[in-house]
């Protein structure tokens, strides 16, 4: 037998990778299961959306290799977005780089920036690919903890008073995942400062800033942010196309050249078709948003009741797909779930699954139909 890599042993197969083959044996076997896991919207996408993705794939080079760095008619839909949403101005030409989803973004920047031994403050809660990306490139993951007394911000005084010589990297994701937690203009700021003073880079992972936020913000905005800043942001959730893959990373163009020095490694660019598609989700109107928030809030409603029947506590004032809630007190995260899964068919996410900070927690999706969520609560009538 062929022996596997070593960096494979510093990482797990994804939870939700192996946590959906469980829930579809489930499912095989005849038990009804009800998914509020995971965040991949279940609504359609705009029908502008996919007129432009069916029109593109009859064009003459529709099926050619693409350029690596997108079409520049993307990049430029990318900028006008940006500047139109944050007013922030980003040259199309090289600070704009389009992913096949940002996930892929978060293994390219860590490729193109870490040695192995650098270390990289990572949050604790926060999203797991982090550590994973961080361990697979064979450098050294450093947990920053986040709490609900501070809104799950990091307490940047205390980092500083800690050995960062060695740090090249910080991850932050606002508004948050799991906890929905936003951050101001002010934050972004001291963030900044932060990183400038100790020479580290901050990426700033943003794919939920317009589901259910009321000030949308990029770290892109703080003066300073662009010689110590990128900026991911995904199409997926804001446009229900998380199956379409398609993410952006921002920033200065010598960092974002190096990102493209690694991506150009890895594919040979994204789908015509696919980019057409995300041209026309960047120019909707104001009203797409309006109207897919509208049913999010609906649904939001649906998920407090059902974890006010479970006896959790949950902050109403977040943004994102998800509702972080607090378990009763004494309670497992993972063993509390799996009850769920079992006795009444509902997979939640366990709060551990994003570190030692999240395991007194659920996370419950808003990717779900009312009727979906009605039925949830009725179960548990029972």
């Amino acid at each position: 037998m062929i022996s596997k890599a070593n960096r494979l042993q510093t990482v797990q197969e994804y939870y939700f990778s192996h946590k959906l083959r469980e829930v579809q044996q489930l499912i095989t076997a005849g038990k009804s299961i009800i998914n509020l896991g995971i965040g991949s919207p279940d609504m359609a996408a705009a029908p502008e959306v996919i007129k432009a993705l069916t029109n593109a794939t009859i064009l003459p080079n529709a099926t050619q290799y693409q350029s690596y760095q997108g079409t520049p008619e993307l990049r430029n839909a990318i900028s006008k977005f940006y500047q139109h949403q944050f007013k922030v101005t980003l040259n199309p030409i090289n600070e704009i780089l389009p992913l096949m989803g940002s996930k892929e973004g978060i293994m390219h920047i860590s490729m193109a920036f870490l040695n192995p031994g650098d270390e990289v403050l990572i949050p604790n809660p926060g999203y797991p690919t982090y550590e994973s990306v961080t361990k697979l490139v064979g450098a050294v993951p450093v947990f920053y903890e986040l709490n609900d007394t501070n809104n799950w911000f990091p307490d940047l005084k205390n980092l500083s008073q800690h050995d960062l010589s060695k740090v090249k990297l910080i991850w932050v994701n606002y508004p948050h995942m799991p906890t929905g937690a936003t951050v101001t203009h002010q934050q972004w700021k001291q963030l900044i400062d932060f990183a400038q003073q100790h020479q580290i880079l901050v990426v700033n992972d943003n794919p939920y800033s317009f589901i259910l936020n009321d000030e949308p913000n990029s770290i892109l905005q703080v003066d300073g942010a662009h010689e110590v800043a990128l900026e991911l942001n995904s199409l997926s959730k804001t446009f229900n196309i998380s199956g379409m893959r398609v993410g952006m990373v921002m920033g200065a163009a010598a960092n974002i050249e190096a990102v493209l020095q690694v991506k150009s490694q890895m594919d040979s660019g994204m789908f015509l078709g696919i980019q057409h598609a995300a041209i026309a989700a960047l120019q909707l109107e104001k009203s797409w948003f309006v109207n897919l928030n509208k049913i999010y809030k609906e649904r939001r409603l649906l998920v407090w009741k059902l974890l006010d029947k479970l006896h959790c506590t949950y902050d109403k004032n977040t943004a994102g797909l998800f509702v972080w809630a607090k378990i009763p007190e004494g309670k497992d995260s993972e063993y509390f779930t799996d009850a769920l899964l079992y006795q009444s068919g509902i997979f939640i996410t366990p709060g551990k699954v994003f570190g030692s900070a999240g395991n007194n927690y659920i996370r419950v999706s808003l990717c779900a139909s009312e009727s979906d969520l009605n039925e949830v609560i009725n179960r548990l009538k029972k």
